[in-house]
C-alpha cells in the first residue's frame, strides 16, 4: 500500500524525517520504503530566447542567444522544432543537475558551436512526458528567477 506524506499530514501532525517515519514503521514490523517525489533538477532558470538561427553545420539544429538575467547572453545550440525567438524558457545552466542528480549540465560543442547550457523540456525537467519540444513559458517573472519558483510542484513523499 503507498500513503502520500501530504495526506497523513491532513490528519495528523508529523514532524520526523521521511527516512524516520520509514524507520519507525519499520521497528513496528511495518516494513516501508519511501520515494520523494517533486523537483528533480538544480539551478534551472527562466530565460528569453532573444535570437534564434540555423546551424551552419545541422539542418535540424538552432543556435539561440538566451537572456537569463546576466550580464552576457548564454549561446545554447537546441533541437527542438519549436525553438524560435522571443519565447521563455526553462534554462539550465552550466553545472545545474537534471534527472535527480543523474545528468550534470556541461560546455560542449556540438557540430562546432560552443553550447552554454541546455534549454528544457517538460521531459528532461520530470515535470511531464513531453519531449516533443522545449516548454514554453507564459510568465513575468524576472530572467534569471529560479525555475520551480516558476512553475507548482506538488512535492510529497509516498511510503510502501
Amino acid at each position: 500500500m503507498k500513503v502520500s506524506l501530504n495526506w497523513l499530514n491532513k490528519y495528523i501532525s508529523v514532524d520526523l524525517s521521511p527516512e524516520e517515519i520509514a524507520d519507525k514503521l519499520t521497528s513496528l514490523g511495518l516494513e516501508a520504503t519511501y520515494q520523494i517525489h517533486g523537483k528533480s533538477f538544480q539551478d534551472v532558470v527562466l530565460g528569453k530566447v532573444i535570437e534564434c538561427r540555423q546551424h551552419d553545420n545541422a539542418d535540424k539544429l538552432s543556435v539561440c542567444e538566451v537572456d537569463i538575467g546576466e550580464k552576457n547572453n548564454y549561446t545554447i545550440v537546441c533541437g527542438a522544432p519549436n525553438i524560435k525567438s522571443d519565447i521563455i524558457v526553462p534554462v539550465a545552466k552550466v553545472g545545474s543537475l537534471l534527472q535527480n542528480g543523474e545528468f550534470k549540465i556541461k560546455k560542449t560543442k556540438i557540430r562546432g558551436v560552443e553550447s552554454n547550457g541546455m534549454i528544457c523540456s517538460g521531459k528532461e525537467l520530470g515535470i511531464n512526458n513531453d519531449h516533443d519540444g522545449i516548454m514554453i513559458i507564459k510568465s513575468d517573472a524576472k530572467l534569471g528567477t529560479p525555475f520551480e519558483k516558476i512553475i507548482k510542484l506538488n512535492n510529497d513523499v509516498f511510503f510502501e
